[in-house]
């Protein structure tokens, strides 16, 4: 027999041996960092001091020529409809837990008119735009419209529609105005409509200064941002940052605003850029986001609103679309349609105004249910249960961190309202274990086993077949 092929497979099983290795773990990437964007922030304040509310319109305001209040229209609202949003705020569940009872939010707005769903429940506050008013004459019919998506109470199951907080009191302090105007004769400082930062700021403080528990502004004012990036801030706008901190702060009030719709006006007429560092856009009260619950509106299908504006100051969102309220009009009605713009023409009753009373009143729940929660509790409680959107921080500049929901906001437990610490990242020291020498011993044996009984195979074969042909060559018997 030769030895030949045995050597062959040998240094073949040898080879084998050698050329098992371990692989190697794969790398993993590690995520980048990326923080929400805060956005340019209104310079602090360096004292203590509360504007000055002495109770009256900063100038004299008149009627317009060119039309009375507004005649709303109920816009073939079928009593037992209920809107969509009470459905995607689970209405029938929430108030399960609170209805608003005990509760006071004051309507800084267009004034809010008598209305048999808000009974006794309503009262006045001061006007800011006539003097001696008390607030319940409402000529825009957009306050009455808020109120209503506070706080409407029909009292009966056979009317779909019902106010978020329905048992809560409304507050009205009249504070702007579409149908009023001032044209003085030197023509200097004119105005197409009433309202100002400087009255806005009086009406905080005169809320807050009445114990409410909650204040709703769904009034906005928008300008360019300063084309040097710094945080500049006009008297007016310091005025009003006073009065939201001495709201906020000292009296322990839920501030609730809109974020917004565009265009807004001459210096706001498009959507607010998407760079949260440096906006376009400036929005007050939105801007104050320290002391404010900023409201960006979404429509039936969960999408920001296209006329909601965007910024790094919105915090949550809520239904801002296809809304029924009260009819300004009709005391005993309900409207799903409103006069839009200066034509006069009906249009749906829309716009992130009404998305900022879903929260108001949601915040008014919230303080009903947890009673000892400061307002600062009660604003965080609904940006942490809100439905966060995907993105760096769980936040995004069209819906800040998501859509509310009432039903987590009044059941959820917050850690940090029990005492408990939030988590935070700590630094722990981890050494990996030394690698440990794999003994490759078993797979070796059971290498060179399976190529020994593969070559003794072999050497069997050759040999019996080396015998039959010796016996098959072996001269036979002559």
């Amino acid at each position: 027999m030769r030895a030949g092929p045995i050597r062959r497979i040998a240094a073949t099983a040898a080879a084998l041996l050698l050329a098992v290795t371990v692989p190697a773990a794969p790398a993993t990437a590690q995520p980048a960092d990326q923080p929400a964007g805060s956005g340019p922030t209104p310079p602090p304040l360096d004292d203590r001091s509360v504007p000055a509310d002495d109770g009256r319109p900063d100038v004299a305001y008149t009627p317009k020529t060119d039309g009375g209040c507004i005649q709303s229209r109920t816009g073939e609202v079928q009593p037992s409809t209920i809107p969509w949003g009470q459905n995607v705020l689970q209405f029938q569940e929430l108030h399960r837990f609170a209805t608003g009872k005990g509760q006071t939010i004051a309507v800084i707005d267009t004034g809010v008119n008598r209305h048999r769903f808000l009974g006794d429940r309503l009262s006045g506050g001061g006007d800011y735009v006539q003097q001696g008013g008390n607030g319940l004459d409402d000529c825009d019919g957009h306050g009455t419209e808020v109120a209503g998506v506070i706080a409407a109470n029909p009292g009966t199951d056979d009317i779909g529609f019902k106010g978020i907080a329905y048992q809560a009191k409304i507050v009205s302090i009249r504070q702007s105005s579409d149908r009023f105007e001032f044209r003085p004769k030197n023509r200097r400082d004119e105005r197409a409509k009433a309202g100002s930062l400087i009255t806005l700021a009086k009406a905080v403080v005169n809320a807050a200064r009445r114990g409410v528990d909650v204040i709703n502004m769904s009034v906005d004012t928008c300008r360019l941002a300063s084309a040097t990036g710094k945080d500049e801030i006009s008297p007016a706008e310091r005025e009003l940052q006073r009065a939201l901190r001495f709201a906020f702060e000292d009296k322990d009030v839920v501030l609730v605003a809109s974020a917004g719709n565009k265009p807004s006006g001459d210096d706001c007429a498009d959507q607010n850029n998407a760079d949260p560092k440096h906006p376009r856009y400036i929005v007050s009260p939105p801007w104050f986001s320290d002391y404010v619950l900023s409201v960006a509106a979404v429509d039936r299908y969960g999408a920001a609103a296209d006329f909601s504006m965007h910024g790094p100051w919105v915090s949550v969102a809520a239904p801002g679309t296809d809304i029924v309220s009260l009819a300004p009009g009709n005391p005993d009605g309900l409207a799903r349609l409103t006069p839009a713009g200066d034509s006069g023409q009906l249009g749906p009753i829309q716009g992130t105004s009404f998305a900022a009373p879903y929260v108001a009143g949601l915040a008014a729940l919230v303080r009903q249910h947890f009673k000892g929660l400061s307002a600062k509790q009660v604003k965080d409680r609904i940006i942490t249960t809100a439905s966060h959107p995907a993105g760096p921080g769980g936040r995004n500049n069209l819906v800040g961190y998501g859509m509310v929901n009432p039903i987590d906001a009044l059941t959820a437990k917050i850690p940090g309202e029990e005492n408990i610490g939030r988590d935070e990242a700590v630094a722990v020291p981890f050494q990996v274990p030394p690698a440990q020498p794999r003994d490759w011993t078993p797979e070796r044996v059971a290498v060179i086993g399976a190529f020994g009984g593969l070559a003794l195979l072999l050497l069997t074969l050759f040999i019996v077949h080396t015998v039959r042909r010796q016996r098959r060559d072996r001269p036979g018997p002559a």
